[in-house]
Order: C-alpha cells, then structure tokens, then sequence
C-alpha cells in the first residue's frame, strides 16, 4: 500500500513537472516572439545597436525551445506548439523593460523546475535547467545594463 501511495506521487510530480516544463516551452517560444518584434520595432538612436542584440537572442530561446519540447516528449508528455502573450510596445525603454520582465520570470520558473527535477533525481534535467538559468540570468543582467542608461530616467 505504501509503495503503490509513493508511485502515485512520483507520478504526480513528474505530471506537475512536464506541466512545468510545457509552461517553460511556451515561455521559450514567446521569448523568441518578442525578440523578433523587438528587433522589428525598435527604432530611432537605439536601432544599430538593439537590433542586432535582440536578433541574437532569438537563437538562444529557439535552442531552450527545442531542449524543453524534447525533454518533455522523453518524459512522456505532448510538447505545446502554443507561446505565451507577448506584449507589443513600441518605445525603446518599454521594449527594454517587457523583456527584462519576462527573462526574470524565466529564471523564477526555471528555478522551481530545477528543485522539482532534482526532487526526482532528473540529474541531466536539473544540470541543463541551471545552465539555461545562467543563460537567462547573463540576459536579464545586459537589459539591465542597457535600461541604466541615463536617457531612460527622464
């Protein structure tokens, strides 16, 4: 009784993780949405330099993307083909800070997965999910860094 009490919860976890994870994946997805608009829309001084930082992201979320969705197959689940909503701003520092928005949210929800595989010993999950959150981490940190410049505190 006891043993079949503890398959039903690893079962359950692994349900509530591959949930998680079709969350992440549809983050992902929405991520590399918001990157290409970003890309399309930023305009004015910033263009040169925004554009090209945003088009290299879109790489990044893409590769997270396909990780997610293959991970989740592994595990037995169905990988969603639908992203998250993804605000459409037009100025400069709104596009900076809707991005810095969701790549901290990322790094939260990735976090929680991480504890979550760890909880059933998804050792190789647990270790990809720490490197996506450094990866998410190092973008968060640059649209801090570009959201200091003083024109935005007008």
């Amino acid at each position: 009784m006891v043993r079949k009490r503890k398959v039903g919860m690893i079962e359950m976890s692994m349900e509530k993780l591959i949930e998680g994870l079709n969350l992440d994946l549809s983050h992902e997805y929405g991520a590399a949405i918001q990157y290409t608009y970003s890309a399309s829309v930023v305009s004015g001084l910033y263009r040169s330099a925004l554009k090209p930082f945003f088009e290299e992201e879109i790489t990044d979320e893409l590769g997270h993307a396909l990780y997610l969705s293959e991970k989740i197959k592994s595990l037995g689940g169905t990988p969603t083909t639908r992203p998250a909503e993804v605000p459409q701003p037009t100025e400069v520092k709104d596009l900076l800070e809707a991005i810095h928005k969701a790549e901290s949210d990322t790094v939260d929800r990735y976090v929680k997965r991480m504890k979550q595989a760890e909880d059933l010993g998804l050792i190789e999950l647990a270790v990809q999910l720490e490197d996506m959150i450094a990866d998410e981490t190092r973008h968060k940190e640059e649209v801090e860094r570009l959201l200091m410049d003083p024109r935005f505190k007008e």
